[in-house]
């Protein structure tokens, strides 16, 4: 009797203890990735951005004007600003754009590696590179997640850009001015481009550089490509990704900016309309895109690389004892 007794206890042990300790190390490991991945994708978002905040600035500037884009108009236009206002007015609104993007970069990435695994967990394919159609859907709704969250930053970012230096003196000033001024719901004009945009732009970019490192494992035999080969698998993503979604861009600019440029932009068709008829359909909705594919690439190359990388060292860290279990 008494030899039935332990075996019921250690049964119930087994029956009740072990799961729970089992569950709760799937939940720190579950935890541990979700800050990881929030954490690399929040230092992929701010080193790309400010590698190429001049050239962005600069786009934005023409996005938003009636001015001719060219090669030489851009140069000129950041010699000219260099002159007047000194080398770190080329990064002005920077700081508005770290406010957005360290948040949006590390919820972009963070979602895109949860879809995956749901995503994943659907289709049997958990561990695995996805296929074609929910490695697209991953990324689009990891876009759309972090756009929806964080909008009204990228307005004020966008205020900051064109605007000069004594008429928002801080990013809380730009949010206080909007809301007396121009009232609460322009924080959230030119949302609807904004994420019409964001759904090509990044499924294409994570599809691009997804399926590159997929091909280049089967062709090459090695598991992880070197860092060169993850920043030219990036500027491929983001040469793609941006070049689908650049007209759309180029709307939400000028509905973001509208209250600071004398226009009445309304919907997006509207928006459409007028920049077409005073400007053309190429030198309107695509100013700038040449630009584009200069920075572009360059920052997606740079984001998805340092994300993946963080990634790795995070790993090994964790690995080697130097991260709480």
């Amino acid at each position: 009797m008494g030899s039935e007794v332990q075996d019921q206890h250690a049964a119930l042990t087994q029956g009740e203890v072990l799961p729970r300790a089992s569950t709760q190390s799937e939940g720190l490991k579950q935890t541990r990735s979700v800050i990881n991945s929030l954490f690399s994708g929040a230092l992929a978002g701010a080193v790309a951005k400010t590698a190429v905040a001049p050239l962005d600035r600069t786009k934005i500037i023409f996005q938003v004007s009636s001015n001719r884009f060219s090669a030489k108009e851009a140069y000129r236009l950041i010699y000219r600003t260099y002159l007047k206002d000194g080398l770190f007015s080329l990064w002005r609104g920077n700081s508005a754009t770290m406010v957005r993007v360290i948040p949006y970069a590390a919820i972009q990435f963070c979602a895109h590696e949860q879809y995956k695994s749901l995503l994943g967990d659907y289709y049997g394919f958990q561990g695995k590179v996805l296929p074609p159609l929910p490695r697209l859907l991953a990324g689009s709704m990891a876009g759309t997640t972090a756009a929806m969250i964080t909008y009204p930053l990228d307005m004020v970012r966008a205020r900051m850009a064109v605007t000069p230096k004594e008429m928002y003196s801080n990013i809380l000033h730009v949010f206080v001015r909007i809301s007396r001024e121009e009232g609460l719901k322009t924080l959230y004009r030119g949302f609807t481009p904004t994420i019409l945009g964001v759904v090509p732009y990044a499924g294409l970019s994570f599809f691009t550089y997804e399926t590159l490192k997929k091909v280049h494992a089967e062709r090459s035999g090695r598991p992880q490509p070197y860092t060169f080969e993850r920043l030219a698998f990036g500027a491929c993503a983001g040469l793609i990704g941006q070049s689908a979604s650049y007209p759309l861009d180029v709307v939400r600019r000028r509905m973001q900016t509208a209250g600071v440029t004398g226009h009445t932009y309304g919907t997006i068709s509207g928006t459409m309309r007028e920049i077409v008829a005073e400007e053309g359909v190429i030198r309107g909705l695509y100013k700038g895109l040449s630009m584009n594919w200069v920075k572009g690439p360059i920052a997606v190359g740079i984001s998805f690389t340092t994300f993946d990388l963080t990634q790795i060292l995070l790993r090994k860290l964790h690995e080697m004892g130097y991260t709480s279990r």
